[in-house]
């Protein structure tokens, strides 16, 4: 549970965002799969309320600020994915692991920063004991569709 004593779904309530529709697969996978007490969230984009993507390259038509809000609405198409999928946010216990890329310039070196955007989500919604996982952020050459964010995450179920 969220420090402040609420339930995820209430922890995601108070902060008054939204959430766009569960993307539906591109390719040949699954947008997640439950083994046992985990749950495993295929690589997300940078989906918006009205499925259109935000597109960009950091440090080329995008600035390190518009990356990390990016990042933050991938974080919202997977709780998207969890209560489409799960019924409810409250079904997830803690946030195991999240491997966040980022569609970025050579010389562009924080990305950890931009990644931030989706792990200060998580946090917020499972708390800081159980929204902050391990964690990887990478700068990557190109994302699909010149998206600037994908991200996947493991979780481990209640």
């Amino acid at each position: 549970m969220p420090t402040n004593d609420l339930s995820p779904e209430a922890s995601f309530a108070k902060l008054g965002l939204s959430l766009p529709p569960a993307p539906q697969p591109l390719g040949v996978y699954k947008p997640y799969l439950i083994d046992g007490k985990y749950l495993y969230v295929s690589g997300h984009g940078t989906v918006k309320d009205d499925k259109s993507l935000i597109i960009g390259r950091i440090g080329d038509d995008m600035d390190i600020d518009e990356g990390k809000l990016a990042a933050r609405q991938v974080g919202l198409a997977i709780l998207s994915t969890i209560r489409t999928n799960l019924g409810s946010l409250d079904r997830v216990k803690r946030v195991i692991k999240v491997l966040g890329m980022v569609n970025c310039t050579p010389d562009f070196k924080r990305h950890p920063y931009v990644i931030n955007g989706c792990s200060e989500l998580f946090a917020a919604v499972w708390g800081e004991e159980n929204g902050i996982g391990v964690r990887s952020a990478v700068g990557m050459g190109s994302l699909p569709d010149n998206i600037p964010v994908e991200i996947e995450a493991l979780f481990e179920l209640v």
